[in-house]
């Protein structure tokens, strides 16, 4: 008889379901999560998906997310689900969302950009363009970013 390791339930917390595979560690680092935390987490990495094939998996007990932090998976995991736990029951289910555009939260990729320049009091603006895989255009000089985990 096969033994299986279940990640066990939490009683309260969030689930975040869906993960694009391979993605969780960065989620963890968008809920500025480290190893240093006392935070009681499951994290479960190119788990079989029948929807995705492949998907991550991240359980963090006694938080819920912020709609900020919310919005910044959905830059690495488009088709994440965010699942808020109480008392063991899922009380909320939502999907994750692309906004038209994205302010302050990615750096531009683009050294000569004006949103990196130190002096210039400029926040950076991306503009989404595609959202599976999402793509990113610089509002100020153009440059296109496909893989936002290296610019958060």
């Amino acid at each position: 008889m096969k033994k299986e390791l279940k990640i066990v339930a939490i009683k309260n917390g969030t689930v975040i379901d869906h993960i694009t595979a391979g993605q969780a560690l960065n989620v963890l680092k968008i809920l500025s999560i480290t190893a240093r935390t006392d935070a009681v987490l499951s994290v479960a990495m190119n788990v079989q998906s029948k929807k995705m094939g492949r998907k991550d998996i991240v359980k963090v007990e006694d938080r819920e997310l912020k709609p900020e932090e919310v919005g910044k998976i959905a830059l690495i995991a488009p088709n994440a689900s965010i699942n808020i736990i109480r008392n063991s029951e899922v009380i909320a289910k939502h999907k994750v969302y692309l906004p038209g555009s994205i302010e302050g939260i990615i750096r531009c990729a683009n050294p000569n950009c004006i949103s990196n320049a130190e002096r210039e009091p400029v926040i950076s603006k991306f503009v989404t363009v595609g959202a599976n895989p999402p793509r990113f255009r610089c509002f100020y000089c153009e440059r296109m970013i496909e893989d936002v985990s290296g610019h958060l």
